[in-house]
């Protein structure tokens, strides 16, 4: 196939926007937020420049975007200890307990700042009944930097009045870095809708990151950072795999839609290694509207069964065949296994899974009447069904809208659930990411897993943050925060030690700009070819490119049509095909500014995707029964795979190297 280039022969040069910086913040979801805080307030000082780039807008960019009802990393009472073991049982068996140690230390400050900005977090009342954030603060209950008593919804989860959650942790941010432009005199340093494409190497150190390139989204301007260093918090891959809903629903993915594998394809190209790919999640959600269920279970105590009322996380003839397969992981319960035993109810055809709402609020109503009398257990229960509603209106809408039009009423009316697509990520019950530096001072921890700067990947200069840094999940939207915090402290701290050096690329900004601007140019030369732009023989729209994508994933790859499972020679057919894919991309075609956007997120999926299969692929056993299955080797091998599976692709070779490191236990 002819290979295109783009001249601007057909479309519209852009302006082109140089902008030189000390840090570079990619990204501007929560774990980006909490490295401009943290950036902003050692760098301001020294005269160093914290810029932010952000491909939405930040008071709504990210995986908390919508807003969310609780948050799902704060210690307390807890030991760090414990939240090791609880992180390491529920990904079975394999992570850096050092990162994940790292977090646990240092995440209760960022969580205690949110309150600071204004968060409503609920509080225990005198009666041992619970208080939303308004009620809390209304009673003067104490914050909880001075010892006030959160509402848990289980042992690591806090409730919150969390619909403006986003909005408030970026007002702080934006502020930080306000404070940072106006000590170092630069026009600009917060640029929003404005998608980067690429980082690319320095051209006198060719290990080091000294450049981002991206466009806008809402004019035609392509935006050339360089910086002395980077911290990418882009985020992870959603639709990268066949959704369960689709046409208007396929936009109801639990996980963020625009998380297009961002943060995994930037830093891949730039040569950072990867760990524990393999890894996806998949969540169990209300059927079709993707709403969390994560309160029912915890803070309603509701229960999923079979359709003939049977707990099937309780069949001992399952969990004996279980543990034939996955040992001891099967007695921890984890996600991924209770995910397992749900899938066998319903290939059992025991489905669909039932969440039984109406139960949990019927035995919460009887037992606020037997506690507290008729009249005022009636008002307690009717306070509660509407924080049950806004669990959905603060980070699910489409599933309040969902239960209307299906008539369904939580209180009187049980719900459906279902196992979801695959997605990846490295911050919720997943574990997919970069291998990054620890900190270097965790008591066990091998003097290799700490090069010096904690959160780097092996790519000097660039460092990771939240979904994308590797082996250690379970982060959620606290912990992505601190985590961005670690980060902005270490890349700054990398900044003072190589104070002389100033980034220059080999590229120049005319071809930055035509690699670019490439889908433009082949819609503009190809457009009159045929009489419907949206078919023709000489590109492909973003559009069918993506089904094609998830074909392959779902297919070849463990998604929905074949339960998850996959093999050996599935995923090398499907790696065939991705290959075919990745060189068709190059034909991707775009008329406006948002087509070219979605050509270069569905470039970010297939490199994505192909690291997913490749690890997948080189993991001979089924280290996540429930999030995917090997069916050749359907087994947990902790005798030869108690190994972390990490990789690094050569983007000019189009080559991979995988390899096994060895796990270490620290926390036992």
């Amino acid at each position: 196939m002819e290979k295109e280039t783009c001249t601007f022969s057909y479309c519209a040069k852009p302006e082109i926007v140089e902008v030189e910086t000390d840090l570079l913040i990619i990204g501007g979801g929560m774990s980006a937020c909490g490295t401009a805080y943290e950036a902003a307030r050692w760098a301001t000082p020294k005269g160093l420049k914290v810029t932010m780039v952000d491909k939405a807008a930040t008071d709504r960019s990210g995986a908390v975007a919508m807003g969310l009802s609780a948050i799902n990393t704060y210690v307390g009472d807890n030991k760090v200890e414990d939240y090791v073991r609880y992180v390491r049982n529920d990904l079975m068996g394999i992570t850096r307990e050092d990162l994940v140690f790292d977090l646990g230390r240092h995440v209760d400050n960022s969580v205690q700042l949110f309150e600071e900005w204004g968060l409503p977090i609920w509080k225990m009342g005198d009666d041992g009944f619970s208080l939303d954030g308004f009620q809390a603060k209304d009673a003067g209950k104490a914050t909880l930097k001075d010892g006030g008593k959160p509402v848990r919804s289980g042992k690591w989860q806090i409730m919150i009045n969390g619909e403006s959650y986003k909005a408030i942790v970026a007002e702080a941010a934006k502020k930080a870095l306000e404070y940072n432009r106006q000590a170092t005199g630069v026009a600009q340093n917060h640029y929003e809708r404005v998608f980067i494409v690429k980082l690319y190497h320095d051209a006198n150190d060719p290990k080091r990151v000294a450049a981002a390139a991206g466009f806008s989204v809402r004019e035609n301007k392509i935006y050339l950072f360089k910086a002395k260093a980077m911290c990418l918090g882009a985020g992870g891959a959603v639709n990268c795999f066949r959704p369960r809903s689709v046409k208007e629903g396929q936009g109801r993915a639990w996980y963020p839609v625009w998380n297009s594998g961002s943060g995994y394809a930037l830093g891949m190209q730039a040569g950072a290694e990867l760990t524990m790919m393999e890894n996806r999640f998949v969540p169990a959600r209300f059927k079709d509207g993707y709403g969390p269920v994560g309160a029912w279970f915890l803070f309603f105590k509701a229960k999923a069964t079979d359709s003939f009322g049977n707990d099937y996380c309780a069949n001992p003839e399952w969990t004996a065949e279980a543990k034939q397969k996955y040992g001891k992981y099967v007695d921890a319960m984890g996600t991924a296994i209770r995910n397992h035993f749900m899938m066998k109810a319903m290939k059992e055809g025991k489905g669909p899974i039932i969440m039984r709402t109406d139960e949990a609020m019927d035995a919460i109503n009887k037992t606020f009447v037997e506690k507290l009398g008729e009249k005022e257990g009636k008002k307690k229960v009717k306070h509660l069904e509407a924080e049950a509603w806004e669990d959905f209106l603060d980070m699910c809408i489409g599933q309040a809208g969902l239960w209307a039009c299906k008539n369904i009423e939580p209180d009187k009316t049980p719900s459906e659930i279902m196992p979801t697509e695959p997605y990846l990520l490295g911050s919720h019950a997943g574990c997919a990411g970069f291998w990054c530096s620890g900190p270097g001072d965790i008591a066990g921890a091998p003097a290799e897993w700490s090069w010096g700067y904690n959160r780097m990947s092996t790519v000097p200069g660039l460092f990771m943050m939240g979904d994308i840094v590797g082996a250690s999940g379970h982060k959620f939207s606290s912990g992505s925060h601190a985590e961005g915090r670690i980060a902005a402290k270490s890349a700054l701290a990398f900044i003072f030690d190589h104070a002389d050096y100033k980034p220059v690329i080999k590229q120049t900004s005319d071809e930055i700009a035509g690699e670019l601007y490439l889908p433009y140019e082949v819609y503009e030369k190809n457009k009159t070819y045929s009489t419907d732009p949206a078919i023709n023989p000489n590109y492909i729209r973003p559009q069918m490119l993506q089904a094609r994508l998830q074909k392959i994933a779902d297919e070849y790859f463990g998604g929905i049509s074949t339960w998850y499972m996959t093999s050996k020679t599935m995923l090398e057919e499907g790696l065939k095909q991705l290959q075919m894919l990745k060189e068709d991309s190059m034909k991707m075609a775009a008329n406006n500014l948002h087509e070219l956007m979605r050509c270069w997120e569905n470039y970010h999926r297939i490199l994505s995707v192909e690291a997913h299969a490749r690890h997948i692929l080189f993991r001979e056993e089924s280290r996540y029964p429930g999030y995917y299955y090997r069916g050749d080797f359907d087994l947990i091998d902790d005798n030869n795979w108690k190994v972390f599976v990490n990789s690094k692709y050569d983007a000019e070779a189009n080559t991979w190297e995988m390899k096994k490191i060895p796990y270490v236990q620290i926390v036992s």
